[in-house]
């Protein structure tokens, strides 16, 4: 598996890290542990705590890191929950790379591939909510809005349609089927096709990755961390959207609702400042060698609250 599972932006995310020499780094993201692994290597002196909600990232991690033991520890969590499960007082590190990971993409079994012979795309195996469900039991209304919000497809409408006119016949039983029904045509002036953009849709509604970003970023807020620095790795604009808002947030001392005549908040609120004016992205060789880096983004701010 380490052959073929390539952690994105990985010497960016070390170089980001590079000047904690003690604590604790949160990997919120786990996967397959290439990102951990990297720091552990690097960073000698440090801990880290990781959490994952994939069953078979967490068992072949328990493997891969048996000769760490000693400084990794393993959770299996959304990363939504993570900050309230663990002390907050030793962090000064915190990672997530919120992509879907390559053998997750690629696992015929796990149903999220455009030529996957089922249709699932659950991240965690106990959810409840799988893409089959979606695709044969939302409405059409339904189906209209999350390729809409989630797939920013003008054609939403007509999309949903013809997936009520298909399963009307017949129930859809895999990815195969639905990239059939769908289409493969690439949008207008866009490089990416029709298909891609409702299996993210799909994927995002099943997941709700939006929803644990932000409650993943309101732990952070509300949490107790301190003099720490946080990184979040993107893969599509409206995530990145809602990672660099929430940091222009926590950057701002002001917190008074626009319009207001005057300060009343006493313009202390900024917990830290951003560290990057632009997202880093991945260079020219990372793409080459991984294709699927290509719309990474990593947002990094350091917490700094005050006294």
């Amino acid at each position: 598996m380490d052959s073929i599972h390539i952690p994105v932006l990985l010497q960016e995310v070390i170089d980001t890290f590079k000047d904690i020499d003690s604590g604790v780094i949160l990997d919120c993201t786990l996967g397959y542990g290439g990102h951990s692994k990297a720091l552990l290597d690097a960073l000698p002196n440090i801990k880290i705590i990781a959490c994952d909600q994939d069953d078979m990232s967490i068992k072949y991690c328990q493997d891969k890191f048996k000769n760490y033991k000693n400084r990794i520890e393993i959770h299996k969590s959304n990363f939504s929950q993570i900050i309230n499960q663990i002390p907050q007082n030793n962090i000064k590190g915190i990672l997530a790379d919120i992509g879907v990971s390559s053998l997750q993409l690629d696992l015929n079994e796990r149903g999220f591939s455009l030529k996957s012979d089922t249709l699932d795309m659950r991240m965690d195996s106990s959810n409840p909510l799988d893409a089959k469900t979606i695709v044969n039991n939302y409405t059409q209304d339904e189906l209209q809005r999350i390729f809409y919000e989630y797939g920013e497809l003008p054609n939403a409408k007509s999309i949903a349609q013809k997936i009520i006119t298909a399963r009307n016949i017949k129930q859809i039983s895999s990815c195969k089927e639905l990239s059939q029904i769908v289409g493969n045509s690439n949008l207008q002036n866009r490089s990416i096709n029709v298909a891609t953009l409702v299996f993210q849709a799909i994927r995002i509604e099943v997941n709700k990755e939006l929803d644990v970003l932000k409650e993943l970023l309101n732990s952070i807020q509300n949490s107790q961390i301190n003099n720490a620095k946080v990184a979040i790795i993107s893969f599509h604009s409206l995530e990145d959207r809602i990672v660099k808002d929430k940091f222009k947030k926590w950057q701002s001392s002001c917190i008074c609702p626009d319009g207001a005549l005057r300060c009343e908040c006493g313009n202390n609120h900024a917990i830290g400042k951003i560290l990057t004016k632009k997202p880093i992205t991945p260079t020219d060789n990372e793409i080459k060698s991984n294709s699927r880096a290509s719309c990474a983004k990593m947002r990094v701010f350091e917490i700094k609250r005050p006294k």
